[in-house]
């Protein structure tokens, strides 16, 4: 075992990388959690917008925002950490459920600053959110409400326009080409339907304005 000085500059080093690695572990941990609670709020304020409980939705919403910005604030320290997948990820999920309940409401779409969230994340969010327009907009052509419809899809239209000028590489973006082609797959199908379900109505408008002219 070493004595002397080399012992004692061992114990420093161990003491200053313990004491290093036990802060970054605790924040690990307490970001796994948050993390996880962030994705699972998120997940319910969507399904919230789907069966169109708006205030319910805007809470956990403003719940998720909390979540975020104290990961962000915890992580503060611990950048390597901020940038492990899971964190973007979550924060991902943030804005994915911030757009769809804006889009679905017409309001403003929340900018990246309002949310705290870093350009990638945010656009990947952002692309991820034409997926549950599509299946808002696929529930209300089932339930015979048009109205409102192309308007969603030229929104979803929107998003693709944008997402596809910003041709950087997937390094810098987190894969967005990636979301972009899915972006347009989901684009393409939901016009061809929306197309379908508004020819079908009108054409039953027109047939019964004819039986109602008939004697």
């Amino acid at each position: 075992m070493a004595e002397g000085p080399l012992a004692a500059s061992l114990a420093a080093i161990e003491a200053a990388a313990r004491q290093e690695l036990e802060a970054k572990h605790a924040a690990r941990e307490q970001a796994l959690v948050e993390s996880r609670a962030l994705v699972r709020l998120c997940a319910n304020a969507i399904r919230a917008v789907h069966r169109e409980e708006f205030d319910r939705a805007a809470e956990m919403l403003a719940e998720a925002q909390g979540i975020s910005s104290r990961l962000a604030e915890a992580l503060r320290e611990h950048q390597d950490l901020y940038w492990a997948g899971y964190v973007q990820d979550a924060q991902k999920e943030l804005v994915e459920a911030c757009v769809t309940f804006r889009a679905v409401r017409g309001e403003p779409l929340p900018l990246p600053t309002e949310l705290g969230v870093a350009a990638p994340a945010f656009l990947n969010g952002l692309g991820e959110a034409v997926g549950e327009l599509r299946r808002y907009l696929l529930d209300r052509l089932r339930r015979g409400a048009i109205g409102g419809c192309e308007a969603l899809l030229a929104i979803m239209d929107d998003i693709y326009s944008l997402l596809i000028t910003l041709d950087y590489p997937d390094a810098l973006t987190g894969g967005l080409r990636r979301t972009t082609d899915n972006v347009r797959g989901i684009l393409e199908r939901t016009r061809g339907e929306l197309t379908l379900a508004l020819s079908h109505h009108e054409l039953q408008n027109a047939l019964q304005q004819l039986a109602a002219r008939l004697p």
